[in-house]
């Protein structure tokens, strides 16, 4: 819930929320490789 705020605060400036949302999915993606991994052993 606090995400939704601050994201919606820095929807003023569209260019830099797309980059924070690219970064966002770029963590996700990295995290659930990891998870995989750690299953995987």
């Amino acid at each position: 819930m606090g995400n939704k705020s601050s994201t919606s605060g820095s929807s003023k400036k569209p260019g830099r929320s797309l980059k924070e949302k690219r970064a966002a999915k770029q963590v996700k993606k990295t995290a659930q490789t990891e998870a995989r991994k750690a299953w995987d052993k």
